[in-house]
């Protein structure tokens, strides 16, 4: 048996489990169910210390904190909203600054931003770039750089 994450054990109540993600993902009755199943899953491929929960009602992902979830909302596509966890961070007037050469970020507000994809293949196709973006957003939630270069 692996040794447990760190960190992650401060989150361990019933629904911040992979068991809840799930039992919530057998029971979800949405039109691109399976486009959230293989965007789950190349999240959590990521990083190794990537866990998993249900927060805000949707599949939700963390290290030390929450930093992703599903947009279940939107009945077409495959989306997944960015944020810094629930806990508020003092950010500089800018936001927050991530290299997104491919334009997947929606910024909706100074630290949270959208991704969304047409469909898997969308997905698929633009994995690479997505899991770039994943790994910047990580370093910045587990206390990374979070200043944005003023133009």
């Amino acid at each position: 048996m692996p040794p447990p994450k760190a960190k992650s054990l401060q989150h361990a109540t019933p629904a911040d489990t992979t068991r809840a993600v799930d039992d919530f993902m057998a029971a979800l009755d949405h039109p691109c169910k399976g486009g959230i199943e293989a965007l789950r899953k190349l999240v959590l491929g990521v990083d190794p210390v990537i866990a998993e929960g249900i927060k805000w009602n949707a599949p939700s992902f963390r290290t030390t904190e929450y930093f992703a979830t599903t947009n279940l909302r939107a009945k077409a596509g495959i989306g997944v909203i960015l944020h810094l966890g629930a806990r508020s961070r003092d950010l500089p007037p800018g936001g927050v600054a991530i290299e997104d050469p491919d334009g997947l970020l929606r910024w909706l507000g100074k630290d949270r931003a959208m991704v969304g994809f047409a469909d898997l293949d969308e997905l698929e196709a633009r994995s690479a770039a997505f899991r770039a973006v994943l790994r910047q957003w990580i370093a910045l939630v587990q206390g990374g750089p979070v200043s944005r270069p003023e133009p």
